[in-house]
């Protein structure tokens, strides 16, 4: 057993510098801040809620510790406040010292921005999908929870008008593409495809807004030692254009039967629908991820799984001494996945059966939708790594357990009016893989309560701290601790 005392550091290095093409630019935006933390738990692991969706920065073990310093700027290319066009540069980097000293740089970008347009390469933090990304689960194909892959991306920074609708129709999407890293278990050379589109209908201000759009990743190229011809998968130009469209992959003799029978590359995301309601009093957000990884979805036959969220807002916040301001409720199934037979036949590209979708593994990408043995998705679809201790079947995948059932309730508030508190309950239900279940079926509690408040130090400076606990089969029991000190606009006024 270890005790929360034994608390060490980890610097956290976060520079978001930026540079201008003009001498008499004027500053659009800065942000900057400086940051210790540390990490202890009672047992080896970190609790879930401490580690999970923070962008692969916080270490699974413990005890461990944070510390940090970060700078981001936007400019404009001109000093008139009204020109549209505006640079940055930005950096983040993580020192950790936990089990393995490391440096980590989980943001490293240049982008060029034209009002609400920007082309941007390198690393930077991102959530794909319609979903809470604060005190919820997070989108079940992009969650924040592994480090950014760093990519090529083109795409609108918020919603845009679309041309004669006043307003009332907007869009938000993006273009890119990435590379994986080169010592990934199995797989090498690997790519990364990702769009993404979404529609609202609704002006900002208006009572009831509308929303709908999907994602599409794709992990594809490179080599890897199962089914494919001297150890290549497909790629080049045309390739990719199957890769973009989603195209199954015709017949060519250099392909086996898995490439020429399925699309190239491994393929997934979510179709979402959502909606916003604006009251007097508060706004409520609801929505709903439908996944796929192939046809599943197209027939309906895992119509079943998804994310399924519900959002309050509260507006009108009077200074008591105890209050909600923001609740949720999250409920995420993947159980189903189509069903557990796969009977596929030369037609079934059409009419086919499909089923036993096994998310986030992938016969030719057996290391999986992952980076830096992180999942990239969902987090309570753990890479192996995670649950081996208790459940040592695995089917040769990244994952051994992606067919669960979670339950969640999020929530945020404010304590003797300058504190603010935070807290994520999660309870869920696994059940293993198709290809190796579970012999039980495990049930897990992971829990975290945040505070955080303004202390009179250096012109104001935040202190924060939480309490974590995991409780159930799926983990090891664990109760964990932070402790951390945070620091803005320090570096740059």
């Amino acid at each position: 057993m270890r005790s929360p005392s034994f608390l060490f550091f980890i610097f956290l290095i976060s520079i978001n510098c930026s540079h201008s093409f003009s001498q008499s630019s004027v500053s659009d935006s800065t942000n900057n801040y400086i940051e210790f933390s540390g990490i202890g738990s009672t047992a080896s692991n970190t609790p879930f809620w401490i580690h999970a969706n923070q962008f692969g920065i916080v270490p699974r073990s413990s005890p461990a510790g944070i510390a940090a310093i970060g700078l981001q700027r936007i400019w404009k290319l001109s000093n008139k406040e009204t020109s549209p066009w505006s640079v940055g540069l930005g950096a983040e980097a993580a020192a950790i010292l936990s089990e393995k000293t490391e440096i980590l740089v989980p943001q490293l970008n240049a982008s060029l921005r034209f009002k609400n347009w920007e082309l941007l390469v390198g690393r930077q933090k991102q959530w794909v999908g319609l979903a809470d990304s604060t005190i919820g689960t997070g989108s079940y194909a992009w969650s924040g929870n592994a480090l950014p892959i760093p990519k090529i991306q083109f795409g609108t920074v918020n919603y845009v008008d679309v041309p004669l609708t006043n307003g009332f129709v907007a869009i938000k999407a993006f273009y890119a593409d990435g590379f994986f890293e080169k010592d990934r278990p199995i797989t090498s050379g690997l790519k990364l495809h990702q769009k993404a589109l979404y529609l609202r209908i609704g002006r900002p201000s208006s009572q009831l807004k509308l929303y709908g759009g999907m994602n599409h990743q794709v992990q594809w190229g490179g080599e890897s030692p199962y089914l494919t011809i001297d150890g290549k998968m497909p790629s080049g130009f045309q390739n990719y254009v199957n890769v973009v469209t989603g195209k199954a992959y015709a017949k060519n003799p250099k392909a086996t039967s898995f490439d020429t029978l399925n699309r190239v590359g491994n393929h997934l995301g979510t179709v979402d629908l959502a909606m916003e309601i604006e009251t007097w009093g508060s706004t409520w957000f609801i929505y709903r991820q439908n996944i796929y990884e192939d046809g599943s979805l197209f027939v309906l036959a895992n119509i079943r799984d998804g994310l399924n969220g519900i959002r309050m807002k509260r507006k009108n916040v009077y200074g008591a001494n105890f209050q909600v301001t923001e609740a949720l409720f999250e409920f995420l199934y993947t159980k189903n996945q189509g069903g557990a037979e796969f009977p596929w036949n030369v037609v079934g590209l059409k009419r086919g059966h499909f089923g036993r979708d096994n998310y986030f593994n992938n016969s030719q990408v057996r290391d999986g939708w992952a980076y830096h043995d992180r999942t990239i998705g969902t987090p309570f679809i753990p890479p192996t790594s995670d649950t081996k201790a208790n459940f040592p079947e695995y089917a040769d995948y990244f994952t051994s357990n992606n067919r669960v059932a979670v339950y969640h309730l999020g929530f945020k508030g404010t304590f003797l009016q300058n504190i603010i508190w935070t807290s994520k309950l999660s309870y869920s239900s696994n059940i293993g893989t198709y290809d190796a279940p579970f012999r039980t079926r495990p049930t897990q509690f992971s829990g975290l309560l945040t505070l955080q408040g303004k202390l009179n130090i250096l012109g104001g400076t935040i202190l924060k701290g939480s309490l974590a606990a995991d409780v159930g089969e799926l983990y090891p029991n664990s109760y964990g601790v932070t402790l951390g000190i945070r620091k803005e606009g320090l570096l740059y006024k």
